[in-house]
């Protein structure tokens, strides 16, 4: 009975080979396949994080190269980018031309920048703010305001800076109490920097006010 036993089992085991030789042979490409698949996407990956690095490195490169050149601003303003990039290359470009005194060509580039729905909103709305910070009495005191008002809601990016322009608005206009209001406005913001928290305690005492009174 045992070498019978034994006999069955190696005849069962060879037809389990058998049977597995011919799916194997039958349907073994589908797994081929599908290991080549997983390879070949892995490096299709792996290839354009690469490329994505080398344009970013590049793009950084130009950037510095332009900065350091003899005209900055023309040379930013002739980099060949696009989305994203071609805005920060304008927005950097105005202020190329805000440090050398062209301020009307400064707001110009930014305020490109603030319409451009390729640019992030940090960006367009950093823009926007410089533009209007920029603009002196080329910009009526009423749009300034409205300005201010709009970059100054709860959720943007920056806030507190458009309120802290509104307190020194409010501060040369003679309207101290505003101005104190808007300054403890300030104060009492989650993430304030150190420097802003300063500037509004500072605009506060030199209006009469106490930084540490409650309205």
């Amino acid at each position: 009975m045992d070498e019978t036993d034994s006999f069955i089992e190696e005849v069962t085991e060879e037809v389990r080979r058998d049977k597995l030789f011919a799916l194997m042979k039958k349907y073994g490409w589908i797994g081929i396949a599908a290991i080549l698949a997983i390879v070949g996407s892995s490096a299709w990956i792996e290839w354009q994080k690469a490329q994505a690095e080398a344009r970013a490195e590049a793009f950084g490169d130009a950037i510095l190269a332009a900065q350091a050149s003899a005209d900055p601003a023309a040379a930013l303003a002739a980099l060949d980018e696009t989305g994203a990039r071609a805005a920060l290359a304008q927005f950097l470009t105005g202020a190329a031309k805000a440090e050398a005194g062209d301020l009307a060509g400064a707001r110009a580039a930014w305020d490109a920048v603030a319409k451009d729905p390729a640019a992030p909103r940090s960006l367009s709305e950093m823009a926007r703010l410089k533009s209007v910070l920029a603009a002196g009495e080329a910009l009526a005191p009423e749009a300034r305001a409205a300005e201010l008002a709009a970059l100054a809601t709860p959720g943007a990016p920056y806030r507190l800076l458009a309120l802290e322009a509104q307190a020194d608005d409010a501060a040369a206009a003679g309207k101290a109490e505003e101005a104190i209001k808007i300054a403890r406005e300030i104060l009492a913001e989650a993430g304030v920097t150190a420097g802003l928290q300063q500037r509004a305690s500072q605009l506060i005492v030199a209006l009469g006010g106490d930084p540490a009174a409650a309205e």
